[in-house]
Protein backbone atom coordinates (compact mmCIF):
# COMPACT_ATOMS: atom_id res chain seq x y z
CA UNK A 1 0.00 0.00 0.00
CA UNK A 2 2.88 2.37 0.76
CA UNK A 3 4.40 1.51 -2.62
CA UNK A 4 1.85 3.57 -4.61
CA UNK A 5 2.56 6.92 -2.86
CA UNK A 6 6.30 6.29 -3.11
CA UNK A 7 5.97 5.51 -6.83
CA UNK A 8 3.98 8.74 -7.29
CA UNK A 9 6.69 10.81 -5.59
CA UNK A 10 9.38 9.20 -7.77
CA UNK A 11 7.41 9.94 -10.94
CA UNK A 12 6.84 13.54 -9.80
CA UNK A 13 10.55 14.03 -9.00
CA UNK A 14 11.59 12.60 -12.37
CA UNK A 15 9.07 14.80 -14.19
CA UNK A 16 10.32 17.97 -12.50
CA UNK A 17 13.93 17.00 -13.26
CA UNK A 18 13.14 16.39 -16.93
CA UNK A 19 11.30 19.73 -17.24
CA UNK A 20 14.19 21.64 -15.66
CA UNK A 21 16.87 19.87 -17.71
CA UNK A 22 14.75 20.05 -20.86
CA UNK A 23 14.38 23.79 -20.45
CA UNK A 24 18.12 24.23 -20.03
CA UNK A 25 18.81 22.06 -23.05
CA UNK A 26 16.31 23.93 -25.22
CA UNK A 27 17.82 27.32 -24.42
CA UNK A 28 21.36 25.98 -24.83
CA UNK A 29 20.43 24.60 -28.25
CA UNK A 30 19.17 27.96 -29.53
CA UNK A 31 21.98 30.51 -29.28
CA UNK A 32 20.31 32.56 -32.03
CA UNK A 33 17.63 33.62 -29.58
CA UNK A 34 19.90 34.06 -26.56
CA UNK A 35 22.07 36.97 -25.58
CA UNK A 36 21.79 40.25 -23.76
CA UNK A 37 20.91 43.47 -25.55
CA UNK A 38 23.32 46.08 -24.24
CA UNK A 39 22.15 49.05 -26.30
CA UNK A 40 19.75 50.17 -29.02
CA UNK A 41 20.36 53.40 -30.88
CA UNK A 42 18.20 54.89 -33.60
CA UNK A 43 20.22 55.81 -36.69
CA UNK A 44 19.19 59.41 -37.36
CA UNK A 45 20.59 59.42 -40.91
CA UNK A 46 18.92 56.12 -41.82
CA UNK A 47 15.22 56.52 -41.12
CA UNK A 48 13.58 53.44 -39.63
CA UNK A 49 16.86 51.70 -38.76
CA UNK A 50 18.73 51.24 -35.50
CA UNK A 51 22.04 49.86 -34.27
CA UNK A 52 21.70 47.06 -31.72
CA UNK A 53 24.58 45.79 -29.57
CA UNK A 54 24.16 42.25 -28.17
CA UNK A 55 26.46 40.25 -25.92
CA UNK A 56 26.41 36.68 -27.24
CA UNK A 57 27.85 33.60 -25.52
CA UNK A 58 28.65 30.16 -26.91
CA UNK A 59 29.11 27.29 -24.47
CA UNK A 60 32.19 25.07 -24.81
CA UNK A 61 31.92 23.14 -28.07
CA UNK A 62 28.71 25.01 -28.98
CA UNK A 63 27.75 26.53 -32.29
CA UNK A 64 25.13 28.91 -33.65
CA UNK A 65 23.98 26.67 -36.47
CA UNK A 66 23.69 27.91 -40.05
CA UNK A 67 21.75 31.16 -40.07
CA UNK A 68 21.35 34.59 -41.66
CA UNK A 69 20.57 38.14 -40.58
CA UNK A 70 18.07 40.48 -42.22
CA UNK A 71 20.69 43.28 -42.17
CA UNK A 72 24.37 43.88 -41.58
CA UNK A 73 26.15 42.26 -38.62
CA UNK A 74 29.57 43.08 -37.15
CA UNK A 75 31.00 40.75 -34.49
CA UNK A 76 33.94 41.35 -32.14
CA UNK A 77 35.31 38.38 -30.15
CA UNK A 78 35.54 39.43 -26.50
CA UNK A 79 36.67 36.12 -25.01
CA UNK A 80 37.73 32.74 -26.32
CA UNK A 81 38.19 31.48 -29.85
CA UNK A 82 35.61 30.82 -32.55
CA UNK A 83 35.51 29.35 -36.02
CA UNK A 84 33.57 31.50 -38.48
CA UNK A 85 32.16 29.59 -41.46
CA UNK A 86 30.48 31.52 -44.29
CA UNK A 87 28.93 29.66 -47.22
CA UNK A 88 31.34 29.54 -50.14
CA UNK A 89 34.34 30.70 -48.08
CA UNK A 90 37.08 28.90 -46.14
CA UNK A 91 36.52 28.70 -42.35
CA UNK A 92 38.42 31.28 -40.30
CA UNK A 93 39.53 30.85 -36.67
CA UNK A 94 39.26 34.06 -34.67
CA UNK A 95 40.67 34.66 -31.19
CA UNK A 96 39.97 37.36 -28.61
CA UNK A 97 40.22 40.71 -30.38
CA UNK A 98 39.29 39.24 -33.78
CA UNK A 99 36.20 40.23 -35.73
CA UNK A 100 34.04 39.35 -38.72
CA UNK A 101 31.10 40.82 -40.57
CA UNK A 102 28.16 39.47 -42.52
CA UNK A 103 25.75 41.03 -44.97
CA UNK A 104 22.00 40.54 -45.15
CA UNK A 105 21.12 36.98 -46.17
CA UNK A 106 24.68 35.59 -45.93
CA UNK A 107 24.50 32.01 -44.61
CA UNK A 108 27.06 31.42 -41.88
CA UNK A 109 27.83 29.44 -38.71
CA UNK A 110 29.90 30.30 -35.65
CA UNK A 111 31.50 27.48 -33.62
CA UNK A 112 33.24 27.71 -30.28
CA UNK A 113 36.75 26.42 -31.02
CA UNK A 114 37.16 25.26 -27.42
CA UNK A 115 35.60 22.18 -25.87
CA UNK A 116 36.32 23.48 -22.36
CA UNK A 117 35.87 27.28 -22.29
CA UNK A 118 32.91 29.48 -23.29
CA UNK A 119 33.21 32.07 -26.03
CA UNK A 120 31.84 35.62 -25.81
CA UNK A 121 31.27 38.15 -28.55
CA UNK A 122 29.74 41.57 -29.04
CA UNK A 123 27.44 41.51 -32.05
CA UNK A 124 26.47 44.82 -33.66
CA UNK A 125 23.37 44.70 -35.85
CA UNK A 126 21.84 47.22 -38.20
CA UNK A 127 18.13 46.36 -38.24
CA UNK A 128 14.66 47.82 -38.61
CA UNK A 129 13.74 49.88 -35.57
CA UNK A 130 12.07 47.73 -32.90
CA UNK A 131 13.26 44.37 -34.22
CA UNK A 132 13.03 41.89 -31.32
CA UNK A 133 16.19 39.98 -30.48
CA UNK A 134 14.77 36.64 -31.66
CA UNK A 135 14.32 38.18 -35.14
CA UNK A 136 17.93 39.44 -35.48
CA UNK A 137 18.96 35.98 -36.71
CA UNK A 138 17.05 33.28 -38.56
CA UNK A 139 18.01 29.64 -39.20
CA UNK A 140 19.17 29.13 -42.80
CA UNK A 141 17.17 26.90 -45.08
Amino acid sequence: MKLVPLFGRIVLALSVTLVVLGGRTASAKDPLKSGKILQRTELTDAKGLEAIVVLRELPPGGESGKHTQPGNEFVYIVEGSVIFEARGKAPVTLKTGGSFRTVAGEVHNVKNASASAPGKALAFYIAKKGTPMEKLSAPAK
